[in-house]
C-alpha cells in the first residue's frame, strides 16, 4: 500500500491495455471488415432514424425462416434495404422464431396504412405474426437526439470542472483537480465506449439509445464523486502535512486512507447492479451491464488514475517523457514538494 504512487506508471499501462481493445474495435475493425456501423457503435433508432419493428412467427420454428425471406417482404411494400435480425424466443413452451428488422421511417401521412400491408403481407407468406414492437423516428428527431447527447456531455465536463476548480479553491493550483478529474472522466467514458463498440460487434442486439446514454452521464457521476472523495483527503492532508512529507507521501497515503470508503461505497451499488441484471428482464440488461463495467472503471480511475496524474503534474514529469531534461521522478519524490 505503500507504494500506490510510485508503482504509478503501471497503472496508466493497465488503463490503456483496458482501452486499446476497445478503440480497435470503435476506429480500426469496422474499416477492416464491413464498414457497416459508423465508429463501430450501432446507433439505435435514437440517434439514427429509421423504424424498429419487433415481429414474432407463432407458427415457425427457429431456423424455418430466413433474413433474406423477410427482408423480401418487407422490399415488396416499399421498405428496401431493411435489416433483419432473426432470433427465438419461448411463446407458451415451444421456441418459435422473433424477429428484429430496421427499415426506413415510416410515412408521416399514412404511417398506420404501411403498418398494415406489411403485416397483412408478412401474415400471407408466413401465417401468424405478431408485431410485440413498433417504433419510429424521423431524421430531423435523431438529428436532434445525437446533437441534444453530445451537448450534455459537453456541458456535463464542463460544469464539472469549473465546480471542482472552485471547490479546491483553498488547495495549491486548484484547476490542477479539476482537470485531473476530467481526464479521468475521459478514461471511463474511452472504457465503456469501446467496450461497447466491442459488444456491438459480436452481438447484433446491442445497441447504443437513449438509456447507454443516460448510463453514461451516470457512470461521469459516479466517477467526479469517487474522484472528490480521494481528493478532498488529499486537500486536508496538505494542509496538515509535516515539513518532511513529500508531495508523493500525501497522496500515497490520502489513497489508504480512501481505499476501504471507495471500495465499500462502491460495493453496495455493484451488488444491486448485479442484481438487476440477473432478474431485471432483458430490457434493462444493457443500460445496467453498461452501468457496471462504468462503476468498476470509475472506481478504478478515481484512485489509480486521477490521483496519480496530480503527482505527474506536481513533478511536471511529461518533461523527462520528451527530452526535456529535469531530475528523475524519483529524485524530485525524495523531496519535500513546494
Amino acid at each position: 500500500m505503500e507504494k500506490l504512487v510510485a508503482r504509478r506508471y503501471w497503472w496508466f499501462l493497465f488503463s490503456l491495455l483496458m482501452i486499446l481493445p476497445g478503440m480497435y474495435f470503435m476506429l480500426l475493425h469496422p474499416l477492416v471488415t464491413t464498414g457497416k456501423f459508423a465508429f463501430g457503435l450501432r446507433p439505435s433508432i435514437d440517434f439514427s432514424g429509421g423504424a424498429l419493428w419487433e415481429l414474432r412467427f407463432a407458427d415457425k420454428a427457429p431456423g424455418e425462416i430466413s433474413d433474406e425471406a423477410v427482408a423480401a417482404v418487407f422490399a415488396a411494400q416499399g421498405f428496401d434495404n431493411a435489416q433483419v435480425r432473426m432470433s427465438q424466443v419461448e411463446l407458451e413452451g415451444r421456441q418459435v422464431a422473433d424477429a428484429i428488422v430496421r427499415t426506413r421511417p415510416l410515412s408521416e401521412t399514412n404511417p398506420r396504412e404501411e403498418t398494415a400491408a406489411v403485416e397483412a403481407a408478412l401474415q400471407a407468406e408466413f401465417g401468424t405474426v405478431t408485431r410485440e414492437r413498433l417504433e419510429s423516428v424521423g431524421p430531423t428527431v435523431s438529428q436532434e437526439s445525437t446533437r441534444s447527447a453530445i451537448i450534455a456531455v459537453v456541458v456535463a465536463t464542463l460544469i464539472i470542472l469549473l465546480y471542482l476548480t472552485w471547490a479546491f479553491r483553498k488547495a495549491p493550483h486548484p484547476v490542477r483537480y479539476g482537470i485531473c478529474a476530467i481526464l479521468a472522466m475521459i478514461h471511463d467514458v474511452l472504457v465503456v465506449l469501446g467496450i461497447a463498440a466491442i459488444f456491438s460487434t459480436f452481438n447484433q442486439r446491442f445497441e447504443v439509445d437513449a438509456l447507454f446514454l443516460t448510463a453514461l452521464l451516470t457512470i461521469l457521476s459516479f466517477s467526479v464523486h469517487d474522484t472528490i472523495v480521494v481528493f478532498d483527503r488529499i486537500r486536508e492532508n496538505l494542509i496538515n502535512r509535516h515539513p518532511a512529507e513529500t508531495f508523493d507521501n500525501v497522496v500515497n497515503h490520502s489513497i489508504v486512507q480512501t481505499l476501504p470508503r471507495s471500495i465499500n461505497t462502491q460495493l453496495t451499488t455493484f451488488f444491486t447492479l448485479t442484481a438487476l441484471l440477473l432478474f431485471g428482464g432483458e430490457t434493462i440488461q444493457n443500460f445496467v451491464l453498461i452501468m457496471l463495467i462504468g462503476l468498476v472503471s470509475g472506481t478504478y480511475s478515481s484512485i489509480f488514475n486521477a490521483a496519480q496524474l496530480l503527482v505527474v503534474w506536481e513533478h511536471r514529469e511529461w518533461r523527462r517523457w520528451f527530452g526535456r531534461g529535469g531530475s528523475s521522478a524519483d529524485e524530485r519524490s525524495a523531496a519535500p514538494a513546494n
